[in-house]
């Protein structure tokens, strides 16, 4: 086990209607040196599973109001990771079997025993400790193979990452697509540091900051007196990068002329220098990115269809932050440590509200309108804590776009249970039973409020909202 994992410091949260049945159990795992959490019904253990860090749920199965099936599936939506014991009489085994499909990892019957109850509750606790070693190993490895600078969890980011390192230890080109700011070059970097061509040179050249007349002579050189202030021979980038990778970002912003050059030496690895008639051999990976569609652009006529084909070998998508604000506070965080350390700065924390607010907001400039941002409050924030005062004004008008529901004050009561209502469901995809249980209320309370709310012009109905997906 992992230090500071001991089983038998595990917490354990009994959901139990009998009470001399409750105190029962609670004595038996204290004596064993469990953190015990009791409540008398479903509603109570979710409210408890909510505030609290809970490893195992011992539940009975049948208990009024919310059986223990229905608990089950409510816990697992607040807390994925919690392992589930079913309490259950000899003529319930069948729904037992049943709930352990939807999630439950075993169940005891009554009469209990005190061996065979301690036995699977601390098998359930090992299970939930295997997961979480295995969960930070996975973590230090990913972190020992990516570069520092790459920061992120979300599930959109992690397959991306997954993509990344796939595709690195060949020889192929990728094409890098992305909104401006998600971290196309971080990423182009990343693939050329866990490639075979490590050792060898990074080259970047942003196609969208030169002048068509420019780009040629950039990217393949030119001899002396090729043009005029031609005095000397230049070596051009693909020459730089030869043996290791050149990464081509804005590829789309690329003049007609130079991506026939570029599709040459892609398809024969070779080009001329300007002014030259000599052919140079080059050995070179080439990865490029494009904040444009370049399918749409090849339809266009403004990009060559065979270029696109031989730069697209392998597409990565990067996820706008707005996709993946789990993110957002790791972020945050890396910045604010960069920025501390940078302008000579002690360390400063963001307050809860800053950072909700950071949460809540949209990010159209994706993870490089981040950074700017935590500088900017470095720089400007006087005390040690960065206030959501302190955020731009931006980031509060435009709070609310995120994953977070921001009502204004004043907003009638009926309106405010319409909005939560139809938010719930949309997260919980139409089940109305999961959304009863997470807001507790009954399903005829789902019932009736949907049937009473009328939806605002220009809305979607109830009977819509909650199939949209979440």
């Amino acid at each position: 086990m992992t230090e500071g994992h001991d089983v038998e410091s595990g917490t354990i949260l009994i959901v139990e209607d009998d009470r001399a049945n409750q105190e029962s159990l609670e004595k038996i795992f204290q004596r064993e040196g469990y953190r015990v959490f009791l409540a008398s019904d479903g509603a109570a253990g979710l409210q408890i599973l909510r505030k609290e860090s809970i490893e195992v749920v011992l539940s009975d199965l049948m208990m009024p109001g919310m059986s223990g099936v229905e608990l089950l599936k409510a816990a697992k939506a607040i807390s994925p990771d919690v392992e589930f014991v079913l309490m259950t009489a000899y003529g319930t085994v069948e729904t037992a079997v049943e709930a352990m499909k939807e999630g439950a990892y075993d169940f005891v019957t009554k009469p209990l025993k005190r061996a065979l109850l301690l036995k699977v509750v601390r098998r359930a606790l090992e299970k939930q400790h295997l997961f979480h070693e295995n969960r930070q190993l996975r973590a230090q490895l990913a972190s020992a193979q990516r570069p520092r600078s790459i920061v992120g969890s979300a599930p959109a980011w992690k397959r991306t990452m997954e993509m990344v390192y796939q595709a690195a230890p060949s020889q192929a080109t990728v094409l890098i697509h992305g909104e401006s700011g998600t971290g196309k070059e971080l990423i182009a970097k990343a693939i050329h540091q866990a490639s075979l061509r490590a050792g060898g040179s990074f080259v970047a050249f942003n196609c969208a900051a030169f002048p068509d007349t420019l780009i040629e002579s950039e990217l393949f050189g030119y001899e002396r007196g090729a043009f005029t202030g031609a005095g000397a021979r230049r070596q051009g980038r693909f020459e730089m990068a030869h043996g290791g990778t050149i990464f081509l970002d804005e590829v789309g912003e690329m003049n007609p002329q130079s991506q026939v050059k570029l599709l040459r030496v892609l398809q024969e690895g070779e080009f001329e220098r300007l002014g030259s008639s000599q052919t140079i051999p080059v050995d070179v990976r080439v990865l490029a990115a494009t904040n444009r569609d370049l399918k749409e652009e090849v339809r266009a006529g403004r990009f060559r269809e065979d270029l696109y084909y031989r730069l697209n070998v392998i597409a990565i998508a990067l996820p706008p932050l707005r996709e993946r604000t789990e993110d957002i506070p790791l972020l945050a965080q890396h910045f604010l440590q960069i920025y501390c350390a940078r302008n000579g700065r002690p360390s400063l924390r963001l307050s809860r509200e800053a950072l909700d607010r950071l949460t809540a907001y949209a990010w159209p400039g994706n993870v490089r309108e981040l950074e700017n941002t935590i500088e900017r409050c470095v720089v400007m924030t006087r005390g040690d804590e960065i206030a959501a005062s302190d955020l731009p004004q931006i980031i509060h008008d435009g709070a609310g776009s995120g994953r977070y529901l921001t009502i204004a004050i004043g907003t009638p009561l009926e309106e405010v249970e319409s909005r939560i209502l139809a938010e719930t469901l949309r997260h919980t995809r139409g089940d109305k039973a999961m959304a009863a249980q997470l807001l507790g209320i009954s399903i005829r309370t789902i019932y009736r409020k949907l049937d009473l709310i009328e939806p605002a012009e220009g809305a979607a109905p109830a009977a819509v909202v909650e199939r949209l997906p979440s």
